[in-house]
């Protein structure tokens, strides 16, 4: 990740080059990115590149972390106004995220218009294990799990990732289909409702 040098920088300086960073990932291929582009942009030597990150990944990573935080904030304000329940609020912040009445979420924007150039790239590499047990930290505090079978927060962490990962399916689906968005939406609510009640029917069991 980012070196103790980037973290000193003055915050405008800093947001000045995660801005042309962004701009750089988000407008070509992974292969494409240009270090010399990035620096250009931001107005620096290219030598200082360097000083704040080792490559090109290491800066993919740490952008793909300011999203995790961004996405966690997101999800925090959805789980103050709904109660904690974490099944709605997967629902919450797909109309969030992929509303087409809302002014565009510049920090999902970004992502998504590297998603859409670098459709072969696999993310996950570039993201630390677990991520959405990482989302979650820090959350709890909002989040009711007395409802679940086993309401204790390790069970609460499975289910969690469950739900996660059908959210993200779906954003990302959206963001890049929007003319399909309310497919999308009701494949989300019927993933949710496997979650929650299960798909097998009462008293059968393998």
């Amino acid at each position: 990740m980012c070196t103790e040098t980037f973290l000193r920088l003055p915050e405008e300086k800093r947001r000045r080059f995660l801005d042309a960073a962004w701009e750089e990932f988000a407008g070509a291929r992974f292969t494409d990115v240009s270090i010399n582009q990035i620096v250009r942009r931001a107005g620096i030597p290219r030598g200082s590149f360097y000083q704040y990150f080792t490559d090109k990944e290491d800066l993919f990573a740490y952008l793909l972390e300011e999203v995790r935080n961004h996405v966690k904030e997101e999800y925090r304000r959805v789980l103050k106004a709904n109660g904690g329940d974490i099944f709605q609020a997967q629902l919450d912040c797909f109309d969030r995220m992929t509303s087409q009445e809302a002014l565009p979420d510049p920090v999902m924007e970004r992502c998504m218009n590297f998603i859409r150039n670098n459709q072969g790239v696999d993310i996950q590499k570039f993201i630390p294990t677990r991520p959405g047990q990482r989302l979650l930290d820090g959350l709890w505090d909002l989040t009711d799990l007395s409802a679940l079978r086993e309401p204790r927060q390790e069970y609460g962490r499975i289910v969690f990732c469950l739900l996660m990962a059908a959210l993200g399916s779906a954003c990302m689906d959206a963001m890049l289909c929007p003319e399909d968005r309310e497919l999308y939406r009701e494949e989300l609510a019927a993933k949710l409702e496997i979650v929650k009640h299960g798909c097998l029917r009462a008293g059968e069991c393998p």
